[in-house]
C-alpha cells in the first residue's frame, strides 16, 4: 500500500510517503525551492502545491504516480464554513475553499499519471493528530492539537487507542491560541505565521506584570476548550514596525502572552488526562514547537511522558494524513523511525558535488576527529550530514556547530547566521552526561522541544547556550541512534571536557535549512565559517593574510 501525503492549503508545504504502513520519506518544499516556508499563508497561494518534495518522495521509493493506492489532501474544503461562520471574516477563505476542492485535478497535473479519484481529503486537525498520536513509539496514546486554525476549528483533544482515533473536544474559531500568539508576534515586529519562536525567546527578557489582565481574556473552559477574546496589545506596549528597537515593556508582554499561553496548555492537558487516563500525551499543530510550554505540560499535568512531534506544525500535517488515509485503507501503520526523513547522499555523490565546485577539500581518517579539533580552537563548522531533518529544528544533520565556553560566541553565532542579538542557540549533548547538567526537562529529548535548567556549576562552564533565564533547549545525542555525531562529541569532549556542543541550523537568516550538498557550498562560501564537513570530507577556509 502505497500513500503520498501532501499539505498545501496554508504554509510549509510538504510532503511524506507511506509504503505498508512504514514512513519512508518526508521533506518539506521550502529544502527544494530555496523559498522561506514555502509560500506566505496567503489565499491566492493556497493552490500552490509542494511538487518538487512530492516528486522526490516518489522517487526515493521509485514509484510512479499511478502506482499510488492514494494521495492524502491535510485539509477537507466539505468541513469549511462561511468566513461569518467562523467569526474570522476572512473573505479569503472562499478562495482557500475553492483551491482546496480543486486539489485532485492540480495534483492530477502536478503528478502525471496520478488518478484524481485517488486524492483523499483528510481534516486538517485530524491530520495533526495522526502526525503525533499514530507517529509516536506508543501506539496508545491521548492527543492534543494546536495551532492557528483548521477548517473551522483551532484545536482537538483526543485518544488513539490501538491506532484508532477518538475524538473528545474541538474548538470553534474564531477561538484560537494560535492566531492569539501570531497577532502578538505581528504587533512585535515579527512576521507572522514565521517567527513566533522570536516572541518565545523575548519573553524570556520580560516579567509576566499583565498576566492579570490577560487571564480574563485568554482562559480554558470546562468543556476541553478555551477562549481567545479580541486584545488590544497597544493598551500593553506601542507596536513595532519591522526592525524596531523593543523596550521593556514589549519583553514583559511577551512574557506575559506566554506564562497565559502555558497555563492554559496545562489546563487542557489536565482535562484531556481525566476523561483518557493515558500515560502518555502526544502533541502537535504550530502551537505545539513552543518548547517552553511543553516543558510545563510534562512538569505540571499528570502525564508521565510527552511525545511531540519534530516537525508539528502545518509540515507535519503530510506525513499525519498519509498515515491516517493508510489505516483507513486497512494498513497497520508504524511509529515514524526518526526526524531524518529527507534527501541525503552517498560518498562519491558528495565528493562528485566537491569536483564540480572545483574547490580544495580532504578526507581526514575520521571526519568527527576533525571536526572536534577545529571546534576545541574556537572555530566555527558547518555540518552536512546524512539525510536531511524533517521539521524545522536542526538536529545534527544539517548543523552550525560551535564551542560553548565562551559567552562571545553567542553573539559571534547570531552575526554569523545574521538574526536578532536576543536569540538563543541550543546544545547537543551526550545522552550518559545529560542528567548532570539538565534537569526539570525530559531525558533523553532527541528533538529538541524542550527546556531544561542548566545547573548551577554548569551555566559559566556552557555560557553561550544558557539562555538569560538559565535554561537551554536541549537535544541528547544517542550513540545507538546518532553514532557520528555522538563520536565527535566524544572527541570534542577528550580535548575541552566539555560534553556539549553549539548546535544551532545550517542557514542564515530569512533562508530555509540547508538541504543539499550546492546549498551547503553556498552558504559555506558566503559566511565566516572555518571548516564545512560534508559528509566524510572537509573543507577548510583559507586563513587570510592580515593587510599591511
Amino acid at each position: 500500500m502505497k500513500v503520498l501525503g501532501i499539505n498545501a492549503i496554508y504554509h510549509d508545504p510538504a510532503a511524506a510517503l507511506v509504503v505498508d504502513g512504514r514512513v519512508v520519506a518526508a521533506a518539506e518544499e521550502e529544502r527544494f525551492s530555496r523559498r522561506k516556508h514555502g509560500k506566505r499563508p496567503l489565499p491566492w497561494s493556497a493552490w500552490e502545491l509542494p511538487e518538487l518534495s512530492a516528486a522526490w518522495c516518489l522517487a526515493e521509493a521509485g514509484i510512479r504516480p499511478e502506482e499510488l493506492d492514494a494521495v492524502a489532501y491535510s485539509f477537507d474544503p466539505g468541513l469549511m464554513v462561511t468566513p461569518e461562520e467562523t467569526g474570522l471574516f476572512d473573505d479569503g477563505d472562499t478562495m482557500r475553499k475553492r483551491y482546496a476542492e480543486m486539489a485532485p485535478d492540480f495534483l492530477a497535473h502536478a503528478l502525471p499519471g496520478l488518478d484524481p479519484a485517488k486524492v483523499h481529503f483528510v481534516k486538517h486537525h485530524v491530520a495533526h493528530a495522526a502526525s503525533a498520536g499514530k507517529a509516536a513509539p506508543q501506539r496508545d496514546n491521548a492527543v492534543l492539537v494546536l495551532d492557528g486554525r483548521g477548517e473551522a476549528h483551532s484545536h482537538l483533544a483526543g485518544r488513539y487507542v490501538d491506532g484508532q482515533l477518538e475524538i473528545l473536544a474541538g474548538q470553534s474559531l474564531p477561538h484560537s491560541l494560535g492566531l492569539m500568539y501570531e497577532e502578538l508576534t505581528d504587533h512585535l515586529g515579527f512576521l507572522r505565521s514565521s517567527d513566533e519562536f522570536k516572541v518565545m525567546a523575548m519573553a524570556s527578557y520580560g516579567k509576566p506584570r499583565f498576566l492579570g489582565e490577560l487571564s480574563e481574556l485568554i482562559r480554558a473552559t470546562d468543556d476541553g476548550g478555551f477562549r481567545t477574546e479580541r486584545i488590544d496589545f497597544t493598551e500593553f506596549a506601542p507596536r513595532l514596525g519591522r526592525g524596531d528597537d523593543w523596550t521593556e515593556a514589549h519583553a514583559d508582554l511577551a512574557a506575559s502572552v506566554q506564562q497565559r499561553l502555558e497555563e492554559v496548555l496545562v489546563d487542557l492537558a489536565r482535562w484531556v488526562h481525566a476523561r483518557t487516563g493515558e500515560k502518555t500525551l502526544t502533541m502537535a499543530g504550530g502551537t505545539a514547537l513552543n518548547c517552553v510550554a511543553n516543558t510545563r505540560i510534562l512538569a505540571e499535568s499528570p502525564f508521565e511522558e510527552v511525545w511531540v512531534q519534530p516537525a508539528a506544525g502545518d509540515a507535519g500535517t503530510a506525513l499525519g494524513a498519509a498515515l491516517h488515509v493508510a489505516a483507513e485503507l486497512g494498513e497497520r501503520t508504524e511509529p515514524m523511525p526518526g526526524a531524518a526523513l529527507g534527501r541525503g547522499w552517498s560518498d562519491d555523490e558528495i565528493q562528485r558535488w566537491l569536483d564540480t565546485a572545483a574547490i580544495d577539500y580532504e578526507r581526514p581518517d575520521d571526519v568527527a576527529e576533525a571536526v572536534a579539533e577545529v571546534l576545541a580552537d574556537n572555530g566555527i563548522v558547518a555540518w552536512f550530514q546524512g539525510r536531511s531533518e524533517y521539521g524545522p529544528r536542526a538536529l545534527g544533520h544539517r548543523s552550525l556547530l560551535a564551542h560553548p565556553g565562551f559567552e562571545a560566541n553567542l553573539e559571534r553565532m547570531n552575526d554569523v547566521k545574521g538574526r536578532e542579538q536576543f536569540r538563543p542557540v541550543a546544545p547537543m549533548v551526550l545522552l550518559e552526561r545529560a542528567p548532570e547538567i539538565f534537569s526539570r526537562g525530559p531525558i533523553p529529548s532527541p528533538y529538541m522541544l524542550f527546556v531544561h535548567d542548566v545547573a548551577e556549576e554548569w551555566r559559566e562552564r556552557i555560557p553561550t547556550v544558557t539562555h538569560v533565564d538559565g535554561t537551554a533547549r536541549i537535544q541528547t545525542i544517542d550513540p545507538a541512534t546518532e553514532p557520528l555525531v555522538h563520536r565527535m562529541i566524544s572527541a570534542f569532549e577528550r580535548r575541552t571536557s566539555l560534553p556539549v556542543v553549539v548546535n544551532t541550523s545550517l542557514n542564515t537568516a530569512g533562508r530555509p535549512m540547508v538541504d543539499d550538498p550546492r546549498d551547503a557550498l553556498e552558504c559555506f562560501g558566503s559566511a565566516p565559517v572555518d571548516l564545512l564537513a560534508i559528509g566524510p570530507f572537509v573543507v577548510r577556509r583559507p586563513r587570510r593574510t592580515p593587510r599591511p
